[in-house]
């Protein structure tokens, strides 16, 4: 392996407010961190990147106060910390905001970004209206849509992440890690918190940003850092740096996703076109006029072997036409038909039956059963073919997830691993395995490669290839415009529950040009007359 690239420790001369130094961290016979270094100075945006599996989050659990390092120094303001505690991590002024969300689902949005520093009355009551009145001055100073009252639990994911962030930022925080924070959002949401990072860095703050989304690391960060295998592969001014540069350095020069990226950077053509054998016969999918409590006259169509993209703004309905085609959420009004076959009520099982398979948004909590092993995850959905008089046939259920997990190049040690020790990536993986086998003939995906790293996302965007090739039709509901421009034949934009337009791949030139056709309805709409 080449030597990594190391830039120069700044473009200043200002003293890191953070640095790590020669860092290790074993947990039994796994070395996670083989030495690491990481600096950070005052008001920058540092990026930190790897595959999952590299020891990103191994550091941010040692700076948080989760786990302590074998090895090596931690710095702040250049005086040796060691936190034994969360609480010792935040008293030192670091903030992170992880993937796995820390709301509690039954407060509102205003009482969770205060929580533990409630203003109070002397005799120890929450000062409630005050409380809300500081919160919302905090979300109208930074343009951040969320209303102090919602209650965390009615909100969508994507909202949850958003207060998770603004519960951090409201600290009185000197570092703030960032793990995947768009991992859900949209390109207008996005914004809004790439303002929010410029306003604590403005103050001085350092900002760790790790995120698999590489067009964001040219679009926030100062410099970069690369992990790989627990080793730094390479630090990079980011200006100085190229996006092939930094996918070599995360999954080796001669990892097979640096070629498919450079395929993929390629014409309009090879980016979207022609990826489904598209048959113009009767579609898979077709809605027509669909309505229930978050849709609004949907009619959409999905033929085989195509791959359809929906994008739309957060709360826009995009996840809701999901679950509507899964028997999640019940049709009022409208006609649906699946295969030809008109549906008058569907049921998630009933959905199953009729070939529909769904990766739903949060994989944690609706995709996988995470103290289940493989195997069972793989088999909950199709017990009956794996079961005789009620009993579950375990060598037939075995080889199908083994089977399965070959297709997919599953990283475990086998089917009976339980599903909560494996990397992000491979517990997305698990998830499209499901629906593997019997191969559905429509295949629903919400935000599927939300938290995988760039090796493991072009593995499952082969699988959504094949699926399509086999002549399954794709839906699917992406936050990130490049993967929907790279995905898809066709696109529908979704706006307040109405797919309000539907336009063919070939002619989007771009992201940019996208999120404008997302944002145009709602130009249109202020400016009626």
């Amino acid at each position: 392996m080449s030597e990594p690239r190391v830039a120069a420790s700044s473009p200043n001369t200002v003293a890191p407010l953070i640095r790590v130094a020669g860092v290790t961290k074993r947990f039994g016979g796994v070395q996670a961190l083989r030495g690491v270094n990481l600096d950070v100075l005052p008001g920058e945006v540092h990026a930190l990147l790897g595959e999952n599996g590299a020891g990103k989050s191994t550091l941010i659990k040692i700076l948080s106060g989760v786990h302590a390092c074998d090895q090596g120094v931690i710095e702040i303001d250049g005086a040796r910390v060691a936190f034994d505690s969360p609480a010792k991590s935040r008293d030192a002024g670091i903030a992170v905001v992880y993937q796995d969300l820390s709301l509690v689902e039954s407060m509102s949005v205003g009482a969770n970004l205060m929580l533990g520093r409630e203003p109070r009355t002397r005799v120890g009551f929450v000062k409630k209206r005050e409380l809300m009145a500081r919160v919302g001055e905090f979300l109208t100073a930074h343009g951040i849509p969320l209303d102090p009252r919602a209650m965390v639990g009615s909100l969508p994911f994507a909202y949850r992440q958003m207060t998770e962030i603004c519960k951090a930022l409201m600290g009185d925080v000197r570092v703030l890690i960032l793990d995947e924070p768009t991992s859900a959002l949209t390109g207008g949401e996005g914004e809004i918190l790439f303002k929010a990072i410029r306003t604590v860095t403005d103050r001085g703050v350092g900002v760790i940003y790790v995120t698999h989304r590489l067009n964001e690391v040219f679009r926030i960060s100062q410099r970069v850092t690369v992990f790989r295998d627990g080793a730094n592969a390479g630090s990079y001014i980011t200006a100085d740096t190229s996006m092939k540069e930094l996918v070599a350095a995360i999954v080796g020069s001669g990892h097979a996703a640096l070629h498919a990226r450079e395929v993929a950077m390629g014409t309009p053509r090879e980016l979207g076109g022609g990826l489904g054998a598209k048959d113009q016969s009767a579609p898979v999918l077709a809605m027509s006029n669909v309505s229930n409590d978050r849709l609004r006259d949907v009619s959409l169509q999905v033929r085989k072997g195509e791959i359809h993209g929906l994008a739309g703004l957060i709360g826009s309905g995009r996840t809701e036409i999901l679950q509507t085609l899964f028997g999640l959420r019940q049709v009022d009004h409208g006609t649906l038909a699946i295969n030809g076959h008109r549906v008058e009520r569907l049921t998630p099982a009933a959905a199953i039956g009729l070939g529909v398979a769904l990766v739903p948004e949060d994989r944690h909590v609706e995709g996988l059963v995470l103290d289940h092993s493989i195997e069972r995850n793989l088999t909950l959905p199709w017990l009956a073919l794996f079961s005789r008089a009620g009993w579950l046939q375990s060598r037939a259920a075995a080889q199908q997830a083994r089977s399965a997990m070959k297709t997919l190049a599953v990283k475990a040690p086998g089917p009976a691993t339980q599903v909560k020790f494996l990397s992000g990536g491979n517990q997305q993986k698990v998830v499209f395995a499901k629906w593997s086998h019997p191969r559905p003939s429509l295949l629903l995906l919400d935000e599927p490669t939300v938290g995988v790293d760039v090796g493991a996302r072009e593995e499952l965007y082969a699988v959504v290839h094949d699926a399509a090739r086999a002549g399954t039709g794709v839906l699917i509901v992406s936050s990130d415009l490049d993967e929907l421009l790279r995905l898809c034949d066709r696109i529908s934009i979704v706006v307040d529950g109405a797919v309000v337009n539907t336009v063919d791949r070939d002619s989007i030139s771009n992201a940019e040009a996208l999120h404008h056709l997302i944002q145009l309805p709602r130009f249109e709409d202020e400016h009626a007359t």
